[in-house]
């Protein structure tokens, strides 16, 4: 590499005010790794409220009966904490936070390519915010139809439905501009030399995810309007009263949220292909074929939304196609299965946090597809569909990926953002605790889902009471250990032992520059020379 990445004396990121104090030094920063730390700490509070959410959740459910809440305060329960979890966190999570922070210096650029631009999306996405808590308290009460708006009930609710819709359509304008910023700061900023096939992972799929932003989501948005329209005008598009099809919002729904579903899972596979090779102490295997399946993904992903809807109503030819599509879009995350284990044998394996939890990810991640290919196939998705075996198979992926990749990159490139090191021990505590904790809660509903007990109910049969307590009570270690996780993040952000430019001798551009990192990234623009990055 270049003698050009080396950098003098400096002002970090951090030290930076450009002449403001207080919180404005912040939210008018054009800075994409202030930006990246806004999304973080936003981040990371809705995470909390969600988790709160979801821990009433499990104690309503941990005996027969009503226990501490009633059904329509757990209807209003899951919808908001699947709003805030999905729209709020899991979509915007990895690329707003890692994307804003990483991209421009892993491909060796200054900033991205549209700074203002970048804050107005956070602004943006506080906005849709807001609104989605307005929902909570306005007249009416919060809205209880599911994550998913689903017609009819979004438009016959008496419940305070607007400011949620308006609320998740704002939030994705948020995601639009993120992703047209990200593919024009990877075609017209990388570095001289840094070639498309010298990209690292991480980059290459926030390029995937990225088209998916651009394409996928005024879909929704769309979608949303037409909801507000039944709502407000009553204008028959869902109605079937007034011509409308309740069957043509699902379609909408699902043409937009199943490419969503590889807007959470791959920057996740990509921060997950930085840290195995890093600790493995090699580099990826089979590079190439990791990009190809990660333009695969993001591609067959917008072919496979019917897998949602085997049970609404569809011709046979229909049926079938989506289901071999649902198992064609399983071959490259299979590919990138198979490349991290490969990267990781006869490894010289550094068992530190990031790695903990990239291998934790690699097991919940199979579980979580192979489960998804009994919902891909016709015979099974009929029985278990609607059961909490989905519940289940949906949080394997979407939180035990996502959010397993999540707390990986966070531990992996702590040190490069805040120049300090978390202590390692507790680090290990907090992943322990936790991941015991994730599989006693999601597991036992793959149980329950086969048995037979709906999904979305605030009761159940006795007989589903053994695996409802201990889900319950999995739920409760899985908090304690998030607390421990972030109590010891935040102390170490402060008071951790300072950080080496490089401790976990990674050799992306992001590990030759300082911790954390000076103001435009690089003293110069580096220069990738042909012995950069030879992957294959």
């Amino acid at each position: 590499m270049s003698e050009t990445v080396k950098q003098g004396a400096h002002k970090s990121y951090l030290e930076e005010t450009g002449g403001r104090k207080g919180i404005f030094k912040w939210i008018l920063s054009t800075d994409h790794k202030r930006i990246g730390l806004l999304y973080l700490y936003s981040i990371m509070t809705w995470f909390v409220i969600g988790v709160a959410l979801g821990i009433m959740m499990k104690l309503e459910l941990i005996a027969p009966g009503k226990t501490i809440m009633g059904a329509q305060a757990y209807n209003a329960t899951f919808t908001v904490h699947g709003v805030i979890m999905i729209f709020l966190i899991v979509i915007p999570g990895l690329p707003a936070v890692f994307g804003n922070f990483l991209l421009p210096i892993q491909i060796g650029a200054k900033d991205v390519a549209f700074p203002k631009l970048n804050l107005f999306s956070w602004y943006i996405y506080v906005a849709g915010s807001i609104l989605v808590v307005a929902s909570l308290f306005a007249g009416g009460g919060p809205p209880d139809t599911g994550w998913t708006f689903y017609a009819p009930y979004s438009f016959k609710t008496g419940t305070n439905m607007l400011p949620a819709v308006v609320g998740a359509f704002v939030l994705g304008f948020s995601s639009i501009l993120t992703g047209l910023n990200f593919l024009v700061t990877i075609h017209r900023l990388r570095a001289p030399g840094m070639t498309f096939m010298k990209m690292p992972v991480f980059p290459w799929t926030l390029y995937g995810t990225a088209w998916i932003q651009l394409l996928a989501t005024p879909i929704v948005g769309i979608t949303l309007l037409m909801v507000l329209g039944e709502r407000i005008f009553n204008i028959g598009f869902f109605d079937p009263a007034k011509g409308g099809d309740p069957i043509l919002y699902q379609h909408l729904f699902w043409i937009y949220s199943h490419p969503a579903v590889y807007i959470m899972i791959l920057p996740a596979m990509g921060a997950i292909s930085e840290i195995i090779p890093t600790f493995s102490r090699k580099t990826i295997f089979g590079y190439r074929f990791i990009v190809i399946s990660t333009l695969a993904i993001a591609f067959v992903g917008y072919f496979v939304w019917g897998h949602h809807m085997f049970t609404s109503g569809m011709s046979g030819t229909a049926l079938f196609t989506f289901s071999i599509l649902t198992f064609i879009v399983a071959i490259p995350s299979a590919i990138k299965v198979f490349n991290w284990v490969a990267t990781m044998h006869q490894g010289s394996i550094l068992l530190k946090t990031p790695f903990m939890w990239a291998a934790s990810f690699i097991f919940v991640f199979l579980i979580g597809g192979l489960t998804g290919l009994v919902l891909g196939a016709l015979a099974t998705n009929v029985h278990v569909h609607d059961t909490a075996f989905v519940v289940g198979h949906f949080h394997f992926i979407v939180f035990g990926g996502t959010g397993f990749a999540f707390f990986g990159a966070v531990h992996y490139w702590f040190p490069k953002i805040y120049g300090r090191m978390y202590d390692e021990s507790w680090a290990k505590t907090g992943w322990l605790i936790f991941f015991i904790g994730y599989l006693a809660l999601y597991g036992p509903m793959l149980y329950l889902g086969i048995k037979g007990m709906p999904r979305r109910y605030f009761d159940y049969l006795p007989e589903y009471h053994g695996p409802n307590i201990l889900s319950s009570l999995g739920a409760l270690v899985m908090v304690s250990g998030f607390l421990i996780i972030l109590i010891n993040l935040i102390r170490s952000a402060r008071h951790g032992e300072k950080a080496e430019a490089n401790p976990w001798g990674g050799t992306n551009l992001e590990w030759q520059i300082s911790s954390p990192p000076s103001l435009e990234n690089f003293d110069e623009i580096p220069t990738i020379d042909k012995a950069t990055y030879k992957y294959d």
